[in-house]
């Protein structure tokens, strides 16, 4: 039985839609800031000024901050208010939005991001947990179907417009974009989303150790990973930092285990179905995202595209994504979250091994376009099937949690797939550039390929069948 009560028939048939097309716009905002600006990095970097390995902390900065705050977020919106957090975090990512297209050096543009990130962690939790918690049944399957789509289709369209904002208007709109739909989206907030009473105020504590702990941890493990490039991955340098992140996360494990009121509790890696579904999303986001940077610089650099055309190239990648996620929704009522999911990550290690095999100069149409429809069918398949199984066994109360830690599992699997994939590809050093170029793309998808078919047998193994109740319908009109 749904969970909304109303007052007439036509409000149950057009509100409810409302505030999940509402919400879903600005997660696709949060979520095409991810992949956006690397078609823009080039002109970033020339007219600020950045240092050539300064300029990843651009995306970096983002990633980092969203994945790293996300529990707190998440922990936030129960406390909170769901509705009030998701509005405070809007208004902050909308100001960085204009912030960062506006900095005027690389320190400030980074710190900017960094402030997106923040705002982001906020918006993104508490908006699947809204949707959580106000469908039920058939309706929970279509939003969190559309919410699996909108998260995967957001990556891909982020290089696509991407491009086309750079090539016509210049970089700084690849941020300015967000500003009047934030505030578009911010005037609608008090008339279509629900409104939840937020905690008691002597329940309102918040581990601040615990995210600060988890956030320093993550940080130094991807700029340990980001520099394995130029010092290798046996050296004093990269194996130092390994270790002090190592001793971030597991300080923050203890943390939790103290805690009153941890960010974290323990018990919930006994919840077999979110554990199961968080280690599916950090893969496969890292596979996703990975496929978006390799590509986008075999594309750019071996074969000589523009940016526009890069980002034009990626549109039936993102086509495949919309409509495998479409076809999810009717598959998981018959055959099974644990199917689904297992077949969508054996097509992206089909996907990925579609990019192994493609010559040194390989043709777009014949060697790389197989691969981007069967990677994004398969992407399509697996975020809905992980979504739903996710939340399955969560109570309402932890919806908040459960939402940012799968969310958690997202970003931080973008910058783990960008960071591990570009650093495998970038051990290749025989041949000419192009070859070792080449060389490179290839070793970097062969990871790819295994990690999506280990996932795949993890999913036989660890991931529970969740069937939602009835065919899940994708009309949400």
């Amino acid at each position: 039985m749904s969970t909304i009560r109303v007052d007439s028939t036509r409000t149950r048939a057009i509100a409810p839609w409302s505030a999940l097309i509402l919400l879903c716009v600005a997660q696709f905002m949060v979520v095409l800031d991810v992949t956006v600006v690397n078609v823009a990095l080039p002109s970033i970097g020339a007219d600020l000024g950045f240092a050539p390995a300064d300029l990843q902390w651009v995306v970096t900065a983002y990633v980092l901050f969203t994945g790293g705050l996300l529990l707190l977020g998440g922990r936030t919106a129960d406390l909170l208010g769901r509705r009030r957090v998701f509005l405070a975090g809007l208004l902050v990512f909308t100001a960085a939005s204009l912030a960062s297209g506006l900095a005027p050096s690389p320190t400030a543009l980074i710190v900017a991001r960094g402030a997106q990130g923040f705002g982001a962690a906020l918006l993104t939790p508490a908006a699947l947990a809204i949707i959580t918690t106000t469908y039920s049944g058939e309706q929970r399957t279509v939003a969190l179907s559309a919410w699996g789509a909108i998260a995967s289709a957001g990556a891909a369209a982020g290089v696509l417009f991407g491009g086309m904002l750079t090539t016509w208007l210049g970089w700084e709109w690849v941020f300015f974009i967000n500003v009047p739909v934030g505030i578009a989206a911010g005037l609608f907030v008090p008339r279509l989303v629900p409104f939840a009473p937020p905690a008691r105020a002597d329940r309102l504590r918040l581990d601040l150790p615990g995210a600060a702990s988890v956030v320093a941890g993550l940080v130094v493990l991807v700029y340990a990973l980001t520099g394995t490039a130029d010092h290798g991955w046996g050296s004093a340098r990269t194996l130092l930092l390994l270790a002090l992140s190592a001793a971030l996360l597991a300080s923050f494990a203890t943390i939790e285990r103290s805690s009153e009121r941890p960010l974290l509790p323990p018990q919930t890696w006994r919840v077999r179905s979110l554990v199961a579904a968080v280690a599916l999303m950090l893969g496969a986001t890292g596979i996703l995202i990975g496929t978006f940077f390799l590509n986008s610089i075999y594309l750019q650099t071996v074969l000589g595209q523009s940016a526009l055309k890069t980002g034009l190239e990626f549109l039936p990648l993102a086509l495949a994504i919309a409509v495998a996620a479409h076809l999810a929704s009717h598959l998981l009522p018959r055959a099974g979250s644990r199917l689904v999911a297992f077949t969508g990550l054996t097509l992206m290690a089909v996907g990925a091994l579609v990019f192994v095999l493609a010559p040194d100069r390989a043709g777009y149409a014949a060697d790389l376009l197989p691969g981007f429809l069967v990677v994004g069918a398969g992407v399509g398949l697996v975020f809905p099937a992980v979504s739903v199984t996710a939340m399955s066994d969560v109570h309402e109360q932890q919806s908040g949690l459960a939402s940012g830690l799968l969310m958690t599992a997202h970003e931080i699997g973008a910058a783990l797939g960008v960071a591990v994939l570009s650093a495998v590809a970038a051990a290749a050093n025989g041949g000419s550039a192009h070859a070792g170029l080449a060389a490179g793309y290839q070793n970097g998808f062969l990871t790819a390929a295994f990690t999506a078919a280990g996932l795949a047998l993890v999913t036989l193994v660890a991931l529970p069948t969740v069937r939602p109740h009835g065919p899940a319908r994708a009309a949400m009109h």
